[in-house]
């Protein structure tokens, strides 16, 4: 309450300060029968008493007749509750104040929705009057908590570990490989910046400066259109030092998020498991796995190996050839027919991937197309591999290693939906499952050219030290040094040890990925004054904030986020301009529409 009027906030009174005289100040809540009204403020609720004689009329009649919503002073004497209506469920619940005196500060008109949590609005109405949403007792939590994260990670870096708060540019020019950068013009014919889709190359340039240890809470910026969950501008957790190895990093994140963690979410336990990119793509079909629950990808290709089925024995015959399955606990008794028959196509339409189904029936015979072909003892086996009891379903596979395994893997987090929905819980919200993913490839086939290279992270990650000698003969072998962080199946961070040599860099570049490296000449000259070894991470803090408040979306962590398709629907933004205002930076719009709007507006 320093440097304001109020004397207390509406959410701290309790029996306590019964007798004193207060001054509070909010947003009405709502009122009842002219008798009384709750007060809202950031911290909370308090009950204030309608005065009902005739010597405060005045107040009766301002506060009785002040629309929900409006802002309003009130002063007045706490006083206890009366025997039997107290409320247990309002930390002020037993106590209320009666008003003595009230000024309405502002009256609010008539609201586009009620502002209480368990109220249902559409998104897009949320987001077109956000300063109402955010009046919300669930949004005031998540930014204040968020708030508060934010500073302990502060607190860890800097003061107690030596890291430089440094604020790098926005505009900037375009980067090769990643996401795609959102432009903006110059006033030089031709030319535009590009906003910084990450820090990446500054915190690089910092290294070479001798900062050592750098910690930013950076904004980016990537123009990836119309992707759920995610947003055009959104903020990370930067960080990078010099002399680090990848276990160097992991421990200093597993310290950070441990020292920043909150409270009231339980503790987090550290070292946090640690997996390759291969077993968990194999055992979870994804490279960012959810280990809060099983039902991990078993590969049953030796039990099946004997087995005179032609789609087993063509995928078996591939040189990264497999039959694998994943087993749904139950799936007779909480999926239904439409259910199995929409996780088959699933896998059809995105992946191209016939399954076939298995029942485990009750005695331990199994009911599927493959029965007639499998004996007792494979049956027996198969139930074995599997752990399979009665009432299972298993989905199978055959066909390439990544396509099998990466349906699966869909399959499972698919399967883990349909059993929750039906009232099985698999995924305790409240508990958190970190992990370390390692040992990605350095390059990855370009989706639209298969012959050509791209970088599986960045173009600056180096090669792991055991393969740098595949770089120069078998880039496609190379494993690199980048490492991701994993909590509950979502991505929340990824960094990597840099490339540090010139020579390397530039053959990454030139040779690998057919990059124009002048793009890139003032790194690779830096890299040529005596660069340190250095690696660094990245922590998308919205992404964190949105697990650890259970947030159905990265939207309900942020001020003001813009919307699936990357508006701003509460300023109408982007929006037009006038070609007066485009001359400077010499851009014509050839749209008419366009030109019509803007003359508009």
């Amino acid at each position: 309450n320093s440097f304001v009027a109020r004397t207390n906030s509406c959410g701290e009174l309790r029996s306590a300060h019964v007798g004193q005289e207060v001054t509070l100040y909010g947003w009405i809540q709502y009122q009842r029968q002219d008798l009384f009204l709750v007060l809202r403020d950031f911290q909370g609720l308090t009950q204030v008493i309608i005065p009902q004689d005739e010597a405060h009329s005045h107040v009766k009649k301002l506060l009785a007749n002040a629309p929900v919503e409006s802002v309003v002073r009130v002063t007045g004497i706490v006083c206890p509750r009366p025997l039997g209506q107290e409320n247990p469920k309002m930390p002020t619940g037993d106590i209320e104040v009666k008003a003595e005196t009230a000024e309405i500060l502002n009256s609010c008109k008539k609201l586009p929705f009620e502002i209480k949590d368990f109220i249902k609005k559409s998104e897009a109405l949320r987001m077109q009057y956000r300063y109402l949403d955010l009046r919300s007792f669930q949004l005031q939590h998540n930014l204040r908590l968020r708030s508060q994260v934010v500073m302990r990670m502060r607190e860890y870096l800097c003061n107690l570990h030596g890291f430089v708060d440094v604020e790098t540019p926005t505009l900037f020019k375009r980067t090769p490989g990643g996401a795609k950068e959102f432009l903006v013009p110059s006033r030089e014919v031709g030319k535009f910046y590009s906003l910084t889709q990450s820090p990446q190359q500054f915190k690089q340039l910092l290294m070479v400066g001798g900062l050592d240890r750098y910690f930013q809470v950076a904004r980016c910026y990537r123009d990836e259109g119309s992707r759920p969950d995610r947003q055009p501008e959104f903020t990370q957790i930067d960080i990078e030092m010099s002399f680090v190895d990848q276990a160097g990093i992991q421990r200093l994140i597993e310290g950070l998020l441990q020292y920043s963690w909150p409270k009231e979410r339980g503790s987090i336990v550290t070292p946090f498991p640690s997996m390759t990119y291969e077993e968990a793509l194999a055992d979870y079909g994804t490279d960012k796995p959810d280990t809060r629950f099983g039902m991990k990808i078993t590969d049953v290709g030796d039990s099946l190996r004997r087995l005179d089925v032609q789609f087993i024995q063509n995928a078996l015959s591939y040189p990264r050839g497999t039959v694998r399955a994943i087993c749904i606990p139950q799936g007779v008794r909480y999926l239904k027919n439409k259910d199995l028959e929409s996780l088959k196509a699933s896998a059809k339409s995105q992946f191209n991937q016939e399954i076939v189904e298995i029942i485990c029936r009750p005695g331990g015979s199994l009911k599927s197309l493959l029965t007639k072909f499998l004996g007792e003892e494979q049956q027996r086996e198969l139930i074995q591999v599997l752990n399979m009891q009665v009432d299972d379903v298993v989905l199978l596979a055959a066909g390439e290693h990544k396509q099998v395994c990466s349906a699966l893997g869909s399959l499972r987090l698919e399967s883990a939906d349909l059993l929750e929905a039906a009232g099985l819980v698999l995924r305790d919200p409240r508990t958190f499952h970190f992990l370390w993913v390692v040992d990605f490839p350095l390059f990855l086939p370009k989706e639209e050219n298969p012959t050509e290279l791209e970088s599986a992270h960045h173009p600056f990650t180096a090669p792991h030290p055991s393969d740098t000698s595949l770089l120069y003969s078998d880039p496609t072998k190379v494993r690199s040094q980048h490492y991701d962080l994993v909590l509950n199946g979502s991505e929340v961070g990824g960094g990597s040890i840099r490339i540090h040599s010139a020579e390397q860099q530039r053959f990454v570049l030139e040779k690998v990925l057919k990059e124009d490296p002048e793009v890139l000449s003032h790194l690779l000259e830096a890299l040529e004054f005596g660069a340190p070894p250095h690696g660094g991470i990245a922590l998308g803090l919205d992404r964190l904030i949105s697990l650890i408040v259970d947030a159905p979306s990265i939207r309900d962590v942020i001020a003001f986020p813009k919307s699936f398709r990357g508006r701003d629907l509460m300023g109408n933004a982007p929006d037009y301009v006038t070609a007066e205002e485009l001359e400077p930076y010499h851009i014509q719009v050839s749209c008419p529409l366009a030109e019509k709007e803007a003359k508009k507006s």
